[in-house]
């Protein structure tokens, strides 16, 4: 029987970005109009007051629309117009942002279809149990059911009987079948995926209603996003500055009557009439001064920080993780699969004095060639190559004897026409050798050293040749570092983060790997207890922690880091105490959560740099409008030179309202993130978002006040 293998990193993400390429056109002329009902729902005052600066638009658009009607002009219903599609832009923005996720939805729902589940009663490990077909829904926790080829899997739960390939594209989008047994890290299975071979016994660990699905539909169509701290000390900060401005603009009607009072040979305008400030250009005036660009687009930035998450098969319990992950100071990282290859691989074959380089590589390869572990594989590989040795099988050598690997003797090796070979472990080897009489040279041990000291691990190669004992050399296996790991160190450094590579290696094969892939830290020898001991000495630094994890053993350190990574192929233990599962199981994808988090936070500062900076040049389109009638020395305010106040005033608004259409792409795709510095990086946005955010409304409303003056009475 073979089983597929797990799918290697570099292979599981390209499902996950041709996904997220196709989704990437977020201005689809089709997305925008299948998006439009859903925007045109969320005016229900009932879901709009949870956006205080937009809930305060919609009330002022009301407003203006009954005094319009009191009191119709063009002038008034083109304000009126634009106040309820500067709401409604808002809305479309979020619309979008969920609507994104609405497909991949759509294409979980399908897996949970009516599965029919074989329930086992009275089962037992050496106990069949009786067997029984219930609806998969009606499964509970603590069921155990049976799974053969071909069949879905009904629920959520861990293999507690056998070995299966499993089929798991329906969830991570990646065809390669994967390996799922009872015992060990891998014994996860989740409900709609599919059984290929063999059969399995599955506990189920789910409750009605709370599957891994049902949970991913909720997140990706937004339905249990939960606002971050950050957005709630944003939505805050957003609510004070409307409130503010609601008592500035309301202000101005006793202080327009007292100064035309004053000067009564001033005629009615636009805004100022007898009695003070017309009602719908104050309502203008609040809309285009209060913060509604960053305010229509916050909840948006949020749900496509998280869809950008989902776009690389990555489900985050909320977005509380993701903006953590985006304050990360700490990377907690294993070695074995994230930062090296995982298989040791022979790199050299260090000969004994009176032994040939080419006599080690022969003894090397026909003592391997009954070991199946990838580093058994590897020597034959590597003395094929490196010495020209032809591939060979063991059904070519007659009457020999093989000793397969096993990790009692921790050997492996073969015995043929009274020549016997081992190859394994150094302390292994030399008692077989001082066992059938013959004597180790210190060489040995001084040649092992030295391998380990660099940080590899060797093998000793031995023999019994007519009757006398020794050992030929040692080999070094090495542990090969992934390509671009020391760049990408590079820049969680410059961006502030310390990397600690967590392993149970010896101190010194721990220190040559840390030095080869460049983290700033190690820790060696590494157990539970000194993981959770690591995190909580960091966190006590007021340092947020991140790391992966995939065995019930890394339950503890995952829930006790802030940004806990859970392997989707690891234990349910795991998957239930981390705040993100991955579900292509890749344990570098951790790096690229911290640059997603830290991409999220960046967006939300740049687009509300953007709309603070905004309000400056609205101030000197509408404030010059309002009382330059009533105070000529306004009007050197006027900068833009526009053409009239009702130009002016229609102008801001109009703008006010297409910025926020104009920056829906920016806050789906998120701002471009390099990494450098925060000072760096404040830099950047205030002179690009900040200086922008200035100058870009001067020349927008600028252009529409030309478009307006084309029409007629205006």
């Amino acid at each position: 029987m073979t089983l597929a293998t797990d799918q290697s990193p570099t292979h599981s993400r390209t499902e996950p970005q041709s996904r997220g390429a196709h989704r990437s056109a977020v201005l689809d002329p089709r997305l925008l109009w299948g998006s439009l009902p859903d925007a045109v729902r969320k005016l229900d005052p009932r879901t709009l007051w949870r956006n205080p600066v937009m809930f305060i638009v919609e009330i002022g658009a009301l407003w203006s629309t009954v005094l319009a009607v009191i009191d119709p002009s063009w002038f008034a219903w083109l304000i009126v117009g634009w106040l309820w599609a500067t709401v409604v832009f808002a809305n479309l923005a979020e619309a979008v942002a969920e609507g994104r996720g609405k497909a991949q939805a759509e294409s979980l729902r399908k897996t949970k279809t009516a599965t029919t589940a074989r329930r086992l009663t009275g089962w037992a490990p050496g106990i069949a149990g009786d067997e029984e077909e219930v609806a998969a829904p009606l499964l509970r926790q603590g069921d155990v059911v049976v799974v053969e080829a071909g069949q879905t899997i009904p629920g959520d739960g861990d293999v507690v009987e056998g070995i299966a390939s499993v089929d798991e594209s329906a969830i991570t989008g990646e065809s390669a079948p994967v390996i799922r047994e009872s015992g060990g890290d891998r014994s996860a299975v989740t409900g709609g995926t599919t059984v290929l071979s063999d059969r399995i016994v599955v506990t189920i660990t789910q409750k009605p209603g709370e599957s891994f699905i049902d949970r991913m539909i909720g997140l990706v169509e937004g339905a249990n996003r939960q606002k971050t701290p950050n957005e709630i000390a944003l939505n805050i900060l957003l609510s004070s500055l409307t409130i503010i401005f609601v008592f500035a603009v309301v202000t101005l009607q006793p202080l327009a009557i007292y100064s035309k009072a004053n000067n009564p040979g001033v005629p009615d305008s636009l805004a100022l009439n007898a009695d003070g400030v017309t009602g719908i250009v104050m309502v203008a005036l609040l809309v285009c001064l209060i913060p509604t660009t960053i305010g229509a687009l916050l909840s948006a930035i949020g749900i496509a920080g998280m869809d950008r998450l989902v776009q690389r098969n990555v489900l985050a319990v909320s977005g509380r993780a993701v903006e953590a992950a985006g304050d990360v100071n700490t990377l907690l990282l294993d070695k074995t699969g994230t930062i090296t290859l995982g298989n040791r691989q022979a790199a050299e074959f260090i000969a004994l004095h009176g032994v040939s380089p080419d006599e080690l590589a022969d003894a090397a390869q026909l003592s391997s060639l009954a070991d199946e572990t990838p580093e058994g594989r590897s020597v034959v590989v590597f003395a094929k190559q490196r010495y020209g040795l032809r591939a060979r099988t063991p059904g070519e050598l007659t009457g020999a004897s093989w000793v397969e690997f096993s990790a009692t003797t921790r050997m492996s090796g073969v015995d043929v026409d009274g020549h016997s070979l081992r190859k394994g472990a150094v302390a292994a080897v030399a008692q077989w050798v001082t066992t059938h009489g013959g004597d180790v040279d210190a060489e040995v041990s001084a040649v092992a050293d030295e391998v380990a000291a660099t940080g590899g691990t060797p093998l000793a190669v031995g023999e019994i040749r007519d009757g006398a004992a020794r050992v030929l050399g040692v080999i070094a296996l090495k542990d090969v570092v992934k390509h671009g790991m020391r760049e990408r160190f590079d820049e969680m450094r410059r961006m502030g983060i310390r990397t600690v590579m967590i392993t149970g290696d010896n101190p010194l094969t721990a220190k040559a790997i840390a030095d080869e892939a460049g983290v700033d830290d190690f820790l060696a020898e590494a157990t539970p207890e000194d993981k959770m001991a690591l995190i909580k000495k960091e966190q006590a630094g007021g340092r947020l922690v991140a790391m992966t994890g995939d065995g019930t053993n890394d339950a503890p350190a995952l829930a006790q880091a802030d940004v806990g990574v859970a392997m989707n192929s690891g234990t349910s233990a795991a998957k239930e105490a981390g705040n993100m599962v991955d579900l292509d199981s890749d344990p570098t994808k951790l790096i690229e959560i911290v640059e997603i988090g830290k991409q999220l936070l960046i967006t939300r500062g740049a687009l509300t740099t953007f709309s603070m900076a905004n309000d400056i040049a609205k101030y000197f389109a509408i404030i010059p409008a309002l009382f330059v009638g009533l105070f000529p020395g306004l009007d050197l305010l006027n900068i833009m030179r526009l053409h009239s106040p009702q130009s002016a005033i229609l102008s801001a608004v109009i703008f006010n309202a297409l910025v926020i259409v104009a920056l829906i792409p920016l806050a789906l795709r998120g701002v471009r993130y390099t990494p450098s510095s925060a000072s760096k990086l404040l830099s950047r946005n205030l002179s690009l978002f900040g200086l922008g955010g200035i100058i870009a409304p001067f020349i927008g409303i600028k252009a529409i006040d030309l478009v307006i003056q084309l029409i007629p009475g205006m």
